[in-house]
């Protein structure tokens, strides 16, 4: 049944469909067609499907249109199209209405992190590729809502973006990026790029605070603004980039790391559990680092043991997890990689804080 407080979809309901054809191995429309397509009608789902031309096509589409045409957007992609509809559904001057949209996850992409965290919430067998779609196309069907956390992620310059998966500097981010090139083999394009990277490992240097996540301490005395008002609600956690973390904050005495890795979500992709105690709305974030030192086998054990979401209990010394509301990360390195939702952003400074049960998500 539905969260308390959250409805159910109403009868007969209708989707936007918003679609990337070059997400994963660029076969999205045709999986829509053989796997959801005959789900939807028998479930008597009418549905406007709409195929992205280009980059930020959707983030566009969702900031201007009249989103009361339909009951919920989907999306059918890998984790990069719900990134950009999320940020455009929060540039929108009605944004606290519109982020309550429900949205749709269908894995057509390469990761597909969130679509393998809503089957691994519901108690189901780990299932990958054309299964775990099938399975999300059935949860669509059951139109149930919940609550689903985001981050707000700040950069140097200014910019401000919502995230809901993931924030990673290091191994992880240059993985995610670098295995680009290796797109055409799936979900595989990880494997691939770990092994690369490990053979290659390299350590950066910089400096990471964060606020627990059991510390009753509220807001900062100065919250972080951008130049200019923007939308959403206010980072009442965060001080300005350019002044010290508040005093009450837990700062990393380590400077040199392999990983830095926070996560909201259970699942980074559709076989890796990074964060197995993970909730939808659990008003946290997941932070894993990994301290320089670590050899290339105990990494790799590491991420095998991911796999299974045994990682957090391998006893690795170099290895830290915890739970906080709130982070800074000021990378000392003068080359490096940092991802939002697995998207490459602007490299130096950043600082998140979670928003919890801001936005809606059809799971169950």
């Amino acid at each position: 049944r539905a969260p308390r407080g959250v409805p159910k979809m109403r009868r007969p309901c209708t989707f936007l469909v918003l679609l990337n054809p070059q997400s994963g191995k660029g076969q999205a429309h045709t999986l829509f067609t053989r796997h959801v397509q005959g789900i939807l009608q028998e479930a008597g789902i009418l549905y406007t499907l709409i195929i992205t031309e280009c980059q930020n096509h959707a983030r566009e589409l969702v900031r201007e249109t009249d989103l009361s045409q339909w009951d919920a957007l989907v999306i059918m992609s890998g984790d990069g199209l719900l990134f950009e509809v999320v940020n455009g559904l929060m540039e929108r001057e009605d944004w606290e209405e519109a982020i309550k949209t429900p949205l749709g996850i269908l894995p057509g992409g390469s990761g597909n992190a969130l679509a393998a965290s809503i089957h691994h919430y519901a108690g189901l067998q780990p299932v990958t590729s054309e299964e775990l779609l099938v399975s999300c196309g059935f949860t669509l069907c059951k139109g149930l809502v919940s609550r689903l956390d985001l981050s707000s992620v700040r950069t140097a310059s200014g910019q401000r973006m919502f995230s809901f998966l993931s924030l990673a500097w290091g191994f992880v981010a240059d993985v995610d990026i670098e295995s680009e090139k290796y797109r055409r083999v799936g979900a595989a394009r990880f494997t691939l790029g770990t092994l690369v990277r490990l053979a290659s490992l390299r350590v950066y240097r910089g400096k990471l605070a964060y606020l627990p996540a059991q510390d009753p301490r509220g807001p900062s005395s100065t919250s972080a603004q951008g130049p200019s008002p923007q939308r959403g609600p206010p980072d009442s956690l965060l001080a300005p980039l350019d002044s010290p973390v508040p005093a009450h904050w837990t700062v990393v005495t380590d400077e040199d790391f392999v990983l830095v890795l926070a996560v909201y979500q259970s699942h980074l992709a559709e076989d890796l559990i990074a964060a197995p105690a993970s909730q939808l709305e659990d008003g946290v974030m997941h932070l894993i680092y990994v301290k320089a030192g670590i050899s290339r086998t105990a990494l790799l054990r590491l991420f095998l043991a991911m796999e299974k979401g045994t990682h957090l209990g391998t006893g690795c010394p170099h290895v830290e997890y915890v739970k906080v509301r709130a982070l800074r990360l000021e990378p000392h390195s003068p080359k490096g990689t940092i991802t939002v939702d697995g998207e490459l952003v602007e490299y130096g400074p950043v600082q998140a804080q979670i928003h919890g049960s801001l936005a809606r998500l059809i799971a169950g």
